[in-house]
């Protein structure tokens, strides 16, 4: 590893680095094994160098550079929980829906359809559950949802390196698209029948709304079936990256249905 950093004033903050750094341990790790993604500096400081000396020796490109904590906060925002571990790096070449579709190549395929969710560590904590239950891409808006960013990847928890994040300009459009590809879009709303009725098309594309708004009049109308997950009072809905975990689970009936095979690779 390399020298320590310079010591800087104490109560000082210095101005953030440009660019894009990804923070914490499962992000900065995946990160790095991933072969897209474009990396420049790593940044460990001396506890977590320690504990993860073994895998940072095995995957690291660049090398490690051992600095004070200090040196880690000044470029994150402020409050991040960083773990020890911050990447600088470029931004994951953005998925394209045409190119996605080809390499499901037949295969069965759920997608995740996000109708304006902004919250980014709600759209990383929904891409985590698309990794967990086997999804095969999340969709989102282009001028409606977060961009790649350390605060997305750290709620990712890694998933933002294995399922494409695709974000389109029309939903509407491409919600169509899909369609032609043999998807049955089902949607989230309060006024659809219980989860557990849907059906289980061989591809499936589960829309989601913002809380409160819920999906967009466009979006409803492109969807086969409305759902709603029932619960019990005094609760009368839950989170939205919840509600897509839960969600998930039902439509996947617990089993893998695509997630990296699907079109991890195909879709960068």
């Amino acid at each position: 590893m390399g020298q320590a950093g310079q010591t800087r004033r104490p109560g000082l903050r210095q101005p953030q680095e440009s660019g894009l750094w990804l923070f914490g341990r499962h992000a900065v790790l995946q990160a790095l094994g991933n072969k897209r993604r474009q990396v420049r500096r790593l940044l460990v400081s001396a506890p977590a160098g320690d504990a993860l000396a073994a895998l940072l020796s095995e995957t690291c490109r660049p090398a490690p550079e051992l600095v004070a904590r200090a040196e880690i906060d000044r470029r994150l925002p402020p409050g991040a929980v960083h773990q020890g571990l911050a990447l600088a790096c470029n931004p994951l070449p953005q998925p394209d829906l045409e190119r996605f579709l080809r390499g499901l190549s037949g295969r069965k395929a759920t997608v995740v359809v996000l109708d304006g969710i902004t919250d980014p560590q709600n759209v990383g904590a929904i891409l985590r559950s698309a990794a967990a239950f086997g999804a095969a891409a999340v969709l989102t808006t282009a001028d409606r949802a977060p961009e790649e960013s350390g605060t997305l990847a750290k709620a990712a928890s890694g998933a933002l390196e294995v399922v494409p994040y695709i974000r389109e300009t029309n939903l509407a459009r491409a919600l169509d698209r899909m369609k032609e590809a043999g998807f049955w879009c089902l949607g989230l709303d309060e006024a659809g029948q219980p989860l557990q009725r849907a059906p289980a098309p061989e591809r499936t594309a589960l829309a989601m709304g913002a809380e409160g708004a819920g999906l967009r009049r466009l979006t409803k109308e492109r969807c086969d079936l409305l759902l709603r997950l029932p619960t019990r009072p005094p609760i009368g809905s839950l989170n939205v990256s919840n509600a897509a975990a839960v969600a998930l689970y039902q439509l996947t009936g617990g089993q893998l249905t695509g997630g990296q095979a699907a079109g991890g690779g195909e879709a960068a």
